[in-house]
């Protein structure tokens, strides 16, 4: 018997067809190529930002280990914890960031009355419950190591009217009892002027440099 011969019929996909699966395929690489692309876009984003961090981060380091010296050799000569002048530093003049400690080295808004040693600026006192923006005149000067000698003393001679306002803060072992002793002794008008201070120095364990 005759054996049959099959016969294979070539199948033509539709052009239709074709555009269908060109377009897909097409739709596929741009989505796929998009969300890689959002991907690194975030990757990019975050390494910025982590590195901005780190940068602002060593800013303030370094802010800190330039007034350590200085704040240490106080600490020996006057007694004032060197943990505390640094953070009264950071704090008073915004890392060292504020107009008066970059334009004239006055870290702690030290007050003054010489107007050949002094200089007017806005600031803002905590007054009868409430934050009001007054002129006051600061001293004025030429490094910060005389910013940070003039703040010692400040709590050496006290005030005009009562030498011994800061003995308290002197006579202080820790930085929790100095940090509230310049609140009760009146150096500060914030009402959280000392957490504030004692929330600075657990951040940056400012109790290291105490001597």
């Amino acid at each position: 018997m005759a054996k049959r011969r099959r016969h294979f019929t070539l199948k033509i996909i539709p052009l239709a067809a074709w555009l269908v699966i060109g377009f897909f395929a097409i739709g596929v690489t741009l989505v796929v190529g998009s969300y890689w692309a959002q991907q690194q876009t975030e990757v990019t984003q975050k390494q910025e930002v982590a590195d901005e961090k780190a940068a602002v981060r060593a800013k303030k380091v370094a802010f800190i280990k330039r007034l350590v010296p200085t704040a240490q050799a106080m600490q020996k000569q006057y007694g004032v914890l060197t943990s505390i002048t640094l953070a009264q530093a950071i704090l008073e003049s915004n890392w060292g960031t504020s107009a008066l400690a970059k334009d004239y080295h006055n870290l702690f808004g030290i007050k003054g009355t010489d107007p050949a040693t002094t200089k007017v600026l806005r600031t803002q006192e905590y007054v009868n419950d409430k934050w009001i923006t007054v002129d006051g005149r600061f001293r004025v000067y030429d490094n910060d190591s005389e910013s940070i000698r003039d703040h010692a003393l400040l709590f050496v001679n006290g005030t005009d009217w009562n030498p011994q306002q800061y003995a308290t803060v002197r006579a202080a072992k820790d930085y929790k009892t100095a940090a509230a002793a310049l609140k009760t002794d009146g150096y500060a008008t914030d009402p959280d002027y000392p957490q504030k201070l004692i929330h600075l120095i657990e951040t940056w364990n400012l109790t290291q440099y105490d001597s």
